[in-house]
C-alpha cells in the first residue's frame, strides 16, 4: 500500500524501542495474540499443523468480538423497527412519518456520526495493541468532543425538518407528522456522539459483551416505555421519538458506568483530561475522512428507493424493494458484526507488531463471514416464492419479490466480503483511499448504470438494483486486490509511526 492510500499515516520517525509492558498485557487476549504470532512464525512446524492451531486461536478471538457485536447491531435495528411498528398502530400517516424520520433524517445522523467515530476505532485499536493504554481514554474523549460539536449542526437539520421535507415534495400533513417525530429524536443525536466513541473504545480492548448485555436489557425497557408513552400517556409520535432518545441515553450511561467501574478499563480510562482538547483540527481531518467513507456506503442503497419512486409503477417497485432491503438489512448484521471484529483484530495486531497475525486474521474473518452469508443467500433463494408473505398478503408483491430474490442473494454473497474488507481498511487506517474507491464505484459506476438499465432499457427495479450491484462488485474486487497486495510488515511500521505522531497531540 502506498502512502496515498493511508490517510492516517504520519511522517517518518526514527525507530524507537517498544513501550514497556503494562500489567494489562498479561490478559488472555494479549496472550492469545502473541501465541498466534508465534505459531505462524514457526516455519519448522508443518504448514497444516500451524494453520490448524492458528485457525482455532483466531476463531476464539474473532467470535468473542463478532457475536456480541452482531447482537448490538440487531438491538439497534430492533429499536428502530419496533418504533415504526408501534407508530403504525396509530395510523398510516404515523407509520409513514416514523418511517421517513427513521430511514431518512435519523439515518443521516447515524451514518455521519458513526463514520466520524471510526477514526477513533483505528487509533484506539492500534494503541491497545502497542500497549499505549493511556491514549485510549484521550482518543475517546477527543472523538466525543468532535462528534458533539457536529451534533449541534445536525440539530439544526432536525429543527427544520418540516420545511426541508416540504421542499423535497412531501405533503404538509406528512412533513408535519415526520417533524414531530424527528423533534423527539434530537436528544438521540448527542447520545450517538458519546455512544460511538464509547463502542470503539471498548471494542479496541475486545470488550464487547457488556455492550451487548446493556443493549439487550435496554431493548426490553424500550418496548415497555414506547407502549406506555405512545398509547397510555398519549404522546403519539413525539413520545415514540423521545423514548428512542431515552433508550440510547440509557445505553450510553450504562456503558460509561461500566468503563468507570470495571477493573478491565483501569489502565485505559484515568478520568477526564484537558489533553483531549489538543490536536482537534488534525483529529477532525481523520474523522471527516472516516465519515465520508461510511456515509457513501450507508447512503448508497437508500438511493435505490429514491430511484424506484420514479419508475412507471412506483408503488409495486417500492414495496418489493423495501421488503428485499429489509430482509437484506436483517442478514447484514452478520457481516457488519464481522466488520467490527475485523477492524479490532487487524488494528490490535498491527499495533502489537504482529504482521503475520494481522494477515491471517484478514483471511479467516473474510472466509467465515462469506460462508455464513452464502448460506443465508441459499436460504433466501429456497424461500423466494413465499418470503414476502411475512410482510404482506399481496400476490403481485410476492411475485415481484420473488423476481428480485436472485439479486438479493447475490448482494448477500457480496456483502459477506465487502463490509469485512471495509473493517480491515478501518483497522489499517485506509479511510481516505476507500472513500475515493466508494465515490468511483458507487456514484460514478453503480448509480448511473442502474439508472441506465432501469429507465432507458426499461428493466425497472431489477435494472436499478443490477446496476448498483455492479458498483458494489467493482468496489469489492478493488478492495480484495488491494488487501491481497498489502505488505503487512510495512503496515506494522505505519501503525507505529501513526501512534508516535498521535502520542504528541
Amino acid at each position: 500500500m502506498g502512502s496515498k492510500q493511508n490517510d492516517l499515516d504520519a511522517p517518518s520517525l526514527q525507530s524507537e524501542s517498544p513501550p514497556p509492558l503494562s500489567p494489562q498485557s498479561s490478559d488472555k487476549h494479549m496472550e492469545l495474540s502473541s501465541k498466534l504470532e508465534t505459531i505462524l512464525s514457526h516455519k519448522e512446524v508443518p504448514l497444516f499443523h500451524r494453520l490448524q492451531s492458528a485457525t482455532w486461536i483466531e476463531l476464539k478471538l474473532l467470535f468473542k468480538l463478532a457475536a456480541p457485536a452482531i447482537f448490538v447491531y440487531l438491538v439497534s435495528f430492533g429499536m428502530s423497527t419496533s418504533t415504526q411498528i408501534f407508530s403504525g398502530h396509530l395510523g398510516n400517516l404515523e407509520l409513514a412519518a416514523a418511517s421517513l424520520g427513521n430511514n431518512g433524517i435519523q439515518m443521516f445522523a447515524f451514518g455521519l456520526l458513526m463514520g466520524m467515530g471510526s477514526a477513533v476505532e483505528t487509533l484506539c485499536g492500534q494503541a491497545y495493541g502497542a500497549q499505549k493504554y493511556e491514549m485510549l481514554g484521550i482518543y475517546f474523549q477527543r472523538s466525543t468532543i468532535l462528534l458533539s460539536i457536529t451534533g449541534i449542526f445536525i440539530t439544526l437539520i432536525y429543527i427544520f425538518t418540516k420545511p426541508m421535507l416540504k421542499l423535497l415534495g412531501q405533503s404538509n400533513e406528512i412533513a408535519s407528522a415526520a417533524a414531530l417525530f424527528v423533534h423527539g429524536l434530537i436528544p438521540q443525536i448527542y447520545a450517538y456522539a458519546v455512544n460511538f466513541p464509547i463502542q470503539k473504545f471498548l471494542q479496541a480492548q475486545s470488550i464487547v459483551l457488556p455492550s451487548a448485555l446493556i443493549s439487550g436489557a435496554t431493548f426490553v425497557v424500550h418496548l415497555v416505555l414506547t407502549w406506555v408513552f405512545v398509547f397510555k400517556v398519549g404522546l403519539g409520535l413525539l413520545g415514540a421519538g423521545l423514548v428512542v432518545s431515552l433508550s440510547w441515553w440509557i445505553i450510553v450511561v450504562g456503558q460509561f458506568v461500566y468503563i468507570v467501574r470495571s477493573p478491565r478499563c483501569k489502565h485505559t480510562w484515568s478520568g477526564f483530561s484537558f489533553q483531549a482538547f489538543s490536536g482537534l483540527i488534525e483529529f477532525f481531518k481523520l474523522s471527516a475522512a472516516s465519515a465520508v467513507m461510511i456515509c457513501l456506503e450507508s447512503w448508497y442503497y437508500q438511493i435505490i428507493l429514491l430511484l424506484a419512486g420514479l419508475l412507471h409503477n412506483p408503488k409495486l417497485a417500492l414495496d418489493s424493494l423495501s421488503i428485499c432491503l429489509l430482509i437484506g438489512g436483517c442478514i447484514m448484521v452478520i457481516p457488519i458484526g464481522f466488520n467490527a471484529a475485523a477492524s479490532v483484530r487487524v488494528s490490535n495486531e498491527l499495533g502489537a507488531g504482529h504482521n503475520k497475525s494481522a494477515a491471517f486474521s484478514v483471511v479467516v474473518v473474510n472466509l467465515v463471514s462469506f460462508v455464513l452469508c452464502l448460506i443465508a443467500a441459499i436460504v433466501v433463494l429456497a424461500l423466494r416464492n413465499v418470503i414476502s408473505y411475512a410482510f404482506t398478503d399481496g400476490e403481485t408483491v410476492a411475485k415481484a419479490v420473488s423476481e428480485l430474490c436472485p439479486l438479493l442473494a447475490f448482494s448477500l454473497i457480496l456483502n459477506g466480503i465487502q463490509p469485512v474488507l471495509s473493517g480491515v481498511a478501518v483497522g489499517c487506517g485506509w479511510q481516505t483511499f476507500v472513500a475515493y474507491v466508494n465515490v468511483s464505484c458507487y456514484y460514478v459506476v453503480g448509480i448511473p448504470l442502474g439508472s441506465l438499465l432501469g429507465f432507458h432499457f426499461k428493466l425497472g427495479a431489477k435494472g436499478i438494483w443490477s446496476g448498483m450491484i455492479g458498483g458494489t462488485l467493482m468496489q469489492t474486487m478493488i478492495l480484495v486486490w488491494v488487501t491481497c497486495r498489502t505488505d503487512w510488515k510495512k503496515e506494522v511500521e505505519k501503525a507505529r509511526k501513526r501512534l508516535e505522531k498521535w502520542n504528541d497531540k
